[in-house]
């Protein structure tokens, strides 16, 4: 396939096209599982009774919508930047795309602190009894070793760790069979639908926790300039991986309400475990729940790997101060950008819960795909010339008024998770002034 250009002055993609449709299709599904289910079913469960599948089925549809705007503009710009590209594209605004890429950057730090949480908790207790905060703090010191080993050591671990983390959600559907077949359970569980704050807030606020089950699916955009056949391949294994890992929710999901309780659920920090030692055959809960922690630990290093490249990213790019942009000289990693993120994640461990991290994470994501899903639509009057995914128009009109609505406190969410969102962005536009101040002074003086 001929290289493509995407703008005056825009140079031939250098990054080989090897990325087949399957391949795309494995990195969507490994992208997406992780630690949300592993963490968060009970919090949805708190929200809805033990109906707890329907939010992710919600939360799966809602991801769909905006993921048709991904497939098109992934087809139509086939280029490793993502949200920050089409924004940018869109509305040709640099401090507007600064800031979206430094909320899909921060994003990542909220995420990988949930996660952090999340191994300090019951998965933890199982091995060793420490406050979770030291937990999560062991644990954030462990995922910065990894990061700043090098990104080939760490992307290697990533494969492993994927692998373990898809085992082990096949261990909780094949104990929801084994106690279909054999009788065992409470399938009618699964139909009572007692939602704490009424059936609309309870619904929306179960929903927003469940589509931090779901994200991921937009960093396979990332992947673009390195797939063989982008415009055809790339939405078929986006919605291919949507489809497979909500399907796989959902099971999860019935399979837990079916054999523990409503309460146990929501008052544990390890679900899933709860439904390993009630199961019908034994596995062993240890094992389950060391199969957990590296599933926890998967989504924390993809994300503070792609937090400390953004930042790194953005200061090569003089966006942020130059400092962000040092490397470490032997192991070829951005030291600083490294430190400074795991230092904001540090802060969020200590002041946060994994509930609301989860749900600032989705907060800073929602704000973004209500910007993608508007640019979509701004780009429309951009024509190329190959061909390319288009979706129907109410796709991301739905997807936009959808995406800001759940940004709204309509969810029952929280004044502390706006303060910690409007205070992370605030920090970037902190770096933002500060980087322009001293390059305002440097001309001056040159």
């Amino acid at each position: 396939m001929a290289e493509m250009t995407v703008g005056p002055g825009s140079e031939q993609h250098s990054l080989k096209r090897v990325i087949g449709r399957r391949v795309l299709l494995l990195f969507v599904v490994g992208d997406i599982l992780g630690a949300g289910i592993y963490a968060l079913v009970g919090k949805v469960a708190g929200n809805v009774g033990g109906a707890l599948w329907l939010p992710f089925l919600i939360a799966f549809i809602l991801a769909a919508l905006t993921a048709t705007s991904y497939a098109e503009l992934v087809g139509k710009y086939p280029r490793a930047a993502g949200a920050a590209l089409y924004v940018n594209k869109a509305f040709s605004i640099p401090f507007l795309t600064f800031i979206v890429a430094f909320a899909v950057m921060m994003s990542g730090v909220t995420s990988a602190s949930a996660a952090a949480r999340a191994f300090g908790g019951r998965y933890l207790a199982e091995f060793v009894t420490l406050p979770v905060v030291v937990g999560a703090f062991l644990f954030l010191g462990l995922i910065t070793l990894v990061n700043f080993a090098g990104i080939s050591e760490s992307v290697k671990v990533n494969v492993v760790l994927t692998i373990i983390e898809a085992f082990g959600l096949l261990v909780i559907m094949a104990i929801g069979v084994y106690a279909l077949l054999s009788g065992d359970g409470e399938p009618s569980r699964a139909l009572e639908f007692h939602p704490a704050n009424g059936a609309f807030l309870g619904v929306l606020g179960g929903t927003a926790l469940a589509f931090y089950a779901l994200l991921g699916f937009e960093d396979s955009v990332n992947l673009a300039e390195e797939a063989k056949d982008p415009q055809r391949d790339f939405p078929r294994a986006l919605f291919g991986g949507l489809v497979v890992t909500a399907l796989i929710y959902m099971a999860v999901a019935f399979t837990a309400t079916m054999l523990v309780d409503t309460e146990t659920l929501v008052a544990s920090s390890g679900p899933l475990l709860e439904v390993v030692k009630v199961a019908g055959f034994a596995f062993p809960p240890k094992l389950f729940a060391l199969i957990a922690l590296l599933a926890v630990g998967n989504t924390a290093l993809i994300n503070m790997i792609m937090a400390s490249r953004l930042v790194y990213g953005m200061a090569r790019e003089g966006i942020v101060p130059r400092l962000f942009a040092a490397v470490h000289p032997t192991r070829a990693t951005p030291w600083v950008s490294i430190v400074f993120t795991v230092g904001i994640a540090a802060i969020l461990v200590a002041t946060g819960e994994v509930s609301t991290l989860a749900d600032t994470t989705v907060l800073l994501l929602l704000c973004v795909f209500t910007m993608v899903n508007v640019a979509v639509l701004v780009l429309r009057r951009e024509r190329v010339e190959h061909y390319h995914f288009r979706a129907p128009t109410w796709m991301p009109v739905l997807g936009a008024v959808v995406c800001a609505v759940l940004a709204l406190p309509v969810t029952g969410r929280g004044a502390d998770i706006y303060l910690r969102a409007g205070g992370l962005v605030a920090l970037g536009v902190v770096l933002w002034f500060v980087n322009r101040l001293f390059l305002s002074e440097g001309k001056r003086t040159s």
